[in-house]
């Protein structure tokens, strides 16, 4: 019965190695895209975040602050972000979407143009663009988290399966055949045994003159 169970166990163990070292493998493939992805999408928001630093920097040497920080006071556009979460390989990652306030693409400008610069117009604008950009990054960053967690628990258990389990209940089956079939030549040699006496003693009586 022990035996039949760990073969069972056995069966079940190997299926479970294997699926998981697809899983593992599956779950490498799209973290080295994600990561890919990511460093060119940080490299690209980077150099747009320092464009648009420029542009105000610009946009304030030509301007005086009051009038910058009059013109940004009162932003007429809003954004609005839904967070919700997709299922990869039993990882949740995170998905965001935004949707704005108003459809006008104009709205992000806040003030009018007569008394500002086109530095200034030029850092918004350039922001605007980036920001599909960084929520994006932000789904990669935390996607490239979580898998990378997922990554290293699938792991470990493909390597308890792989070196301890397996090999463990390999040996314990090893060791139960090794037994029932010293068991089972201990028991012919047995019947052997009781033959043999069952023979000599019908021939002592055949000579004795029993029957």
């Amino acid at each position: 019965m022990e035996l039949t169970k760990l073969k069972k166990k056995l069966t079940t163990a190997v299926r479970g190695h294997k699926l998981l070292k697809d899983k593992r493998d599956e779950l490498m493939r799209q973290f080295l895209d994600l990561v890919r992805e990511n460093k060119a999408l940080r490299e690209k928001v980077e150099t747009n975040i320092a464009a648009a630093n420029k542009n105000f920097c610009l946009a304030r040497a030509g301007m005086d602050d009051e009038v910058v920080n009059v013109a940004l006071m009162a932003p007429k556009q809003e954004v609005y972000l839904e967070a919700s979460t997709k299922n990869v390989m039993s990882v949740d990652i995170p998905v965001f979407d935004y949707k704005t306030k108003t459809p006008d693409a104009n709205d992000i400008y806040s003030y009018g143009f007569a008394f500002t610069s086109s530095d200034l117009d030029d850092a918004v604008s350039s922001l605007q663009d980036i920001l599909p950009d960084m929520l994006r990054l932000a789904e990669c960053e935390k996607a490239c988290q979580l898998m990378a967690a997922e990554i290293e628990k699938t792991r470990r258990r493909v390597n308890a399966l792989e070196h301890v389990m397996i090999p463990e209940m390999r040996h314990n089956i090893k060791y139960i055949k090794m037994k029932l079939d010293e068991n089972e030549r201990s028991t012919q040699v047995r019947l052997m045994k009781v033959k043999d006496m069952m023979l000599e003693q019908a021939h002592q009586y055949k000579e004795k003159g029993y029957y």
